[in-house]
């Protein structure tokens, strides 16, 4: 199966790539004039040979559009960050099942360090979410947001609007999906600490619904991979 890649545009039945991933598809993985590789700009697919090989510059002639259909489901992640370990973990996890949008969330249980040295991690996190949309041949790739406060990204918006809670005492996240018919859903994913009062609050006045994974206490990378195959199941994806 050949590799796909990214780049900015399509243009002239050609497309360019520059930087690092030039430089790692020349130099790494030792690419020479003629091969052929997919590459999408976001939108489409082509199939693109080889045409020139520089050291941080590689030029691609287009031969073929191949067949590219995005999911007609729109996720958002709004995801707590927790270890940096663990939260790069979720990201990839999170493109793999096909999210649309991932905001980091500065809760007011996340550890303090982290958050603090988030804008620091911005660079390496996009690079997991290319690396990963190259690796499960994703289209278009996800669009990361800036950190951001819980009460600040809870926002009316359209569809399926699903928190995350540990209480016993909420509905299981698989009865609130059956018979749901939506094309957009925005999942929220607390700290490990859970969250405070306050957050609940705010979510539930911007009509989020409070929804449970089970008895059992997951670790946030691991309720990011349950509730999107849950979510993705339910709504057709």
């Amino acid at each position: 199966m050949r590799r796909r890649f990214f780049v900015d545009q399509f243009k002239n039945q050609r497309a360019v790539m520059e930087g690092e991933a030039a430089h790692h598809l020349g130099r790494v993985l030792r690419a020479q004039p003629g091969q052929l590789y997919e590459l999408s700009d976001g939108t489409s697919v082509w199939l693109g040979r080889i045409d020139i090989v520089n050291r941080d510059r590689v030029e691609f002639e287009l031969t073929e559009p191949l067949p590219s259909e995005a999911s007609h489901l729109e996720t958002t992640l709004l995801l707590s960050v927790v270890k940096f370990d663990a939260f790069e973990w979720a990201l990839e996890k999170a493109t793999e099942l096909g999210v649309t949008r991932i905001v980091p969330l500065a809760a007011a249980r996340s550890e303090k360090a982290p958050p603090a040295a988030v804008p620091k991690r911005a660079e390496r996190w996009r690079k997991i979410l290319l690396e990963s949309s190259q690796q499960c041949r994703r289209v278009q790739l996800p669009v990361l947001e800036a950190l951001t406060k819980p009460e600040k990204a809870f926002t009316p918006q359209e569809g399926l609007r699903i928190l995350l809670s540990e209480s016993p005492d909420v509905k299981p996240l698989r009865e609130m999906l059956t018979g749901v018919h939506s094309s957009m859903a925005v999942l929220a994913i607390g700290p490990e600490g859970g969250w405070t009062e306050g957050e609940f609050a705010a979510a539930r006045e911007a009509g989020f619904a409070d929804a449970s994974l089970g008895k059992l206490i997951l670790r946030a990378e691991t309720a990011v991979i349950a509730s999107l195959v849950s979510i993705r199941f339910a709504l057709g994806a």
